[in-house]
């Protein structure tokens, strides 16, 4: 399979949207000016005044972790489909592709959408779509679009039974590719077992509807422990699914087999490449981050400098109310708080206690007291990039000087 296409006029054409109210922490005086105005003067972002909390991207890690991440895919003979719910911005697609993506995948078919909004070719949908809006959104996609490539999952004889109902209404002429799910106990989507793994394989080759391509999982369902043990119960599931694999009849030449999040992309290549496609689905490298990945990456966890972080917010201190504390412009509404709280990157003698809606609560160590006033700029780095992306429309990519190089738009 080639390398994925998107519509590079389309992506281009978002910097030549002039900027206003609706993207916070910006600068006030860009208002009116498009990104590639600002970007051709290469501001210093905070010479200019952002208003915060803002949250940034930095250009070269973004380039180390590309490369690194392609390197990596090429040597374990692997490729890679990189989660785009991670950002949700094409521009960062644009950029994944021409590192050797081989498409993007999404969680839901509105993410689908966006993605056929900016012409991406080839998209896997890492989830069961039985909703009949989004297969008869799908059925029109596929016919209208010869070159679309897609393939989602599924998990029951029921599920199997409605999609073709619905394709069935649609009017569907094209087969959907699907890949049987592979599921983990207390886990969440996925068969359960072997014996359901091929009773839903076989309803899929009885349907004309439907095209069995290949067997998916995701074996960060069991957590993100990198123990012993923990990696012990990982490597059972992907045999599991390795098996499901070699034992199933498929309706495609190129049989594709999926997994693979941001903890256990190594386990996968090592148990699941064989006469098959083998793709992986990790996001999170792009960015990185100072937290859940930083210790569970496969790139990191050992205290290598595979990934290198690439997000962090900036935030001012407002009000220190009493000694050791400080209020900053930075909240549940700025910043991922599901995985770990914000880490102060420069001053290791604190940390955040709390967050609410627009505040955090920086608790600091007698060592940082001096550094810290009222109109303190502090930067934070972040834990699991997908929940700090989500809540940035527009995202200053700064160069190794702090200038402003590129603005990242995101479609949530």
């Amino acid at each position: 399979m080639s390398v994925a296409e998107l519509d590079r006029n389309a992506v281009a054409a978002l910097a030549n949207e002039p900027l206003d109210w609706r993207f916070k922490g910006l600068p006030p005086s860009w208002a009116g000016r498009t990104p590639a105005q600002i970007c051709a003067d290469r501001p210093a972002l905070f010479g200019d005044g952002p208003t915060g909390p803002v949250c940034v991207l930095r250009a070269d890690a973004l380039t180390h972790n590309l490369r690194t991440m392609a390197d990596w895919c090429r040597d374990a003979g692997v490729e890679i489909a990189p989660h785009g719910k991670t950002h949700m911005a094409p521009q960062l697609f644009s950029r994944q592709l021409d590192a050797g993506a081989r498409g993007i995948t999404a969680a839901t078919i509105s993410q689908i959408r966006v993605c056929r909004a900016f012409g991406v070719s080839d998209v896997i949908l890492a989830n069961e779509l039985v909703d009949p809006g989004g297969l008869r959104w799908l059925a029109g996609e596929l016919d209208r679009s010869p070159e679309f490539g897609f393939v989602c999952w599924v998990d029951s004889v029921r599920g199997v039974q409605t999609m073709a109902a619905e394709l069935s209404n649609a009017g569907a002429t094209r087969p959907v590719d699907v890949c049987v799910e592979v599921g983990i106990a207390d886990g969440r989507t996925g068969c359960r077992s072997p014996a359901e793994v091929d009773d839903v394989a076989r309803a899929v080759l009885a349907c004309p509807y439907l095209r069995l391509v290949g067997v998916a999982g995701y074996e960060a369902a069991l957590g993100h422990d990198v123990s012993a043990e923990a990696l012990s119960r990982v490597a059972d599931f992907l045999r599991d699914m390795r098996s499901a694999v070699q034992r199933l009849t498929f309706e495609a030449d190129e049989v594709l087999v999926t997994a693979g999040g941001s903890t256990y992309f190594d386990l996968v290549a090592e148990i699941l490449t064989g006469d098959w496609r083998t793709v992986i689905r990790s996001g999170a490298y792009l960015t990185h981050d100072h937290g859940l990945y930083r210790r569970t990456s496969p790139l990191t966890r050992a205290g290598n400098d595979g990934l290198r972080p690439a997000m962090s917010v900036w935030a001012q201190v407002t009000s220190m109310p009493e000694p050791g504390l400080a209020l900053l412009t930075m909240g549940r509404r700025d910043v991922s708080f599901d995985q770990d709280l914000p880490l102060a990157l420069e001053l290791p003698d604190s940390h955040v206690s709390r967050l609410d809606d627009q505040h955090a609560y920086l608790r600091l160590g007698p060592g940082d007291r001096s550094r810290v006033d009222v109109g303190t700029w502090l930067e934070f780095g972040i834990s699991h990039p997908c929940t700090v992306f989500d809540k940035w429309q527009l995202i200053p990519v700064l160069d190794a000087d702090g200038r402003v190089v590129d603005l990242i738009r995101t479609f949530f």
